[in-house]
């Protein structure tokens, strides 16, 4: 066995396989390098989502091409390994490319790895059914992913995700609770439940019966003990009943903060991106949401430049979110995506309007969230640790559990470190990080 080296690209589904992965060569007697330069074998598990990420990927490549030829003047033979959704958009095609690449492997694939590396016996050259592993757990972690459900049936017009990640599969729940309680066994103190379409988790067997993703919920409330956060990442608003509503109100460890997808705040440009809900039905279920659990707050996926989209829909869009009232939105403008529907249609807009639209929706919401993280100054809010800040070594870092950071003063004498459950009082508002001081 030799030494090996993963890098990830994309969505947290990516890092929770990475993660699998880089366990199951720990298990099977291989280390893992500081550098690539330093590996025997390195995987690069990529994302198609928007052709910026693929960019970086083409980058990095040129890099391997200079360091399998370093590698092979040292007497070394460094195995190249691409997989991800770039390995499931593009497939072969890839090595014609980069012939350094010595194997592609597709998502439903990606424990071949294990074959290559020699720590497995043969696996199936392809597989038509996504696999799940037992564990996505790296060592020391107090924060950990558990996969519950892979792959999407929705076909959003401008998105490849159907394409490369399949249609949906949910994960066996037995499965599931035994990670749960082997994380929770091991200190864990923060889970997230990931999916392409979380929500629309939906299994049955003998054992369980029918299970949806609000049952599957409260399960995994019931096994935990050392863990006090339980958060699901990513939703989609058409699946999202009030069923699931009452068991995120009733449970605690449940967090109380939420990343809703909206895409836009136009019903004619939500019905082009195939999305299945309209402003109205969006915004209803915020507000159910929120009347029912006040203390709730949101993140948000925003979308503009759409083809079609015009001055008054991007107007929309900005008033849904103020509407709302997002302390985290992730915003970005239509990138096309070939294979998906929205590349033909009329309407395109021109690339600087795009980042236009962009940086003024960039700058609205950073002065709104900044409005709605001030009501938090002078409160006390329960924080996980998570680092020792790299500004101020004095000073820890951690998040509450709407997901803001903070960095705060220890009280004298306490022995504070990563994974601690503490309380701290937000002091001040510094860009999107609080200052705080432990009471």
């Amino acid at each position: 066995m030799g030494k090996f080296f993963i890098e990830t690209y994309g969505c947290q589904m990516n890092t929770a396989e990475s993660n699998a992965i880089e366990s199951l060569l720990l298990s099977g007697g291989w280390q893992a390098a500081a550098e690539a330069s330093d590996a025997d074998l390195v995987v690069i598990n990529t994302c198609s989502v928007r052709k910026s990420a693929e960019n970086r990927i083409w980058g990095r490549l040129g890099a391997y091409k200079y360091l399998k030829s370093e590698s092979a003047k040292a007497g070394r033979r460094m195995k190249l390994v691409l997989t991800g959704c770039m390995a499931d958009r593009l497939g072969d095609s890839l090595k014609k490319e980069a012939p350094q690449i010595d194997y592609v492997l597709k998502n439903n694939d990606k424990l071949r790895i294990l074959d290559i590396a020699g720590v497995s016996e043969a696996l199936p050259s392809e597989s038509d059914r996504y696999a799940f592993t037992t564990a996505y757990y790296k060592e020391g972690d107090f924060s950990s992913y558990v996969p519950i459900m892979n792959g999407c049936n929705n076909f959003c017009s401008y998105c490849i995700v159907p394409y490369v990640r399949g249609r949906e599969v949910s994960r066996c729940p037995e499965q599931i609770l035994q990670e749960v309680r082997f994380l929770d066994s091991k200190g864990v103190r923060e889970i997230t439940l990931l999916g392409q379409n979380v929500n629309s988790y939906s299994y049955e067997d003998e054992s369980y019966g029918k299970l949806d993703f609000p049952d599957l919920l409260e399960k995994i409330c019931a096994v935990c003990d050392n863990i006090q956060w339980i958060r699901f990442e990513s939703p989609h608003p058409k699946d999202f009943s009030d069923k699931l509503i009452e068991v995120i109100a009733t449970q605690e460890k449940v967090a109380k903060h939420l990343h809703v997808p909206m895409q836009s705040g136009s019903s004619r440009i939500l019905n082009l991106m195939n999305r299945r809900y309209t402003r109205e039905g969006y915004l209803d279920l915020i507000g159910r949401i929120s009347r029912r659990i006040p203390e709730m707050t949101y993140a948000v996926d925003v979308m503009v430049g759409f083809p079609g989209e015009t001055e008054e829909e991007f107007q929309e869009t900005l008033s849904a979110m103020e509407q709302v009232g997002y302390i985290e939105a992730y915003m970005y403008y239509w990138n096309p995506r070939e294979g998906t529907r929205a590349c033909g249609m009329e309407g395109q807009i021109p690339e600087d309007e795009k980042q236009k639209r962009l940086q003024r929706l960039i700058d609205w919401q950073l002065e709104n969230a900044a409005r709605l993280k001030a009501r938090r100054i002078g409160g006390v809010q329960k924080v996980l640790v998570t680092q020792i800040s790299r500004d101020n070594r004095a000073q820890m870092l951690g998040r509450n559990e709407h997901g803001e950071m903070v960095a705060f003063d220890t009280l004298e004498g306490a022995d504070v470190k990563p994974g601690d459950m503490v309380d701290v009082r937000f002091l001040y508002l510094n860009g999107n990080t609080y200052t705080g001081r432990q009471v």
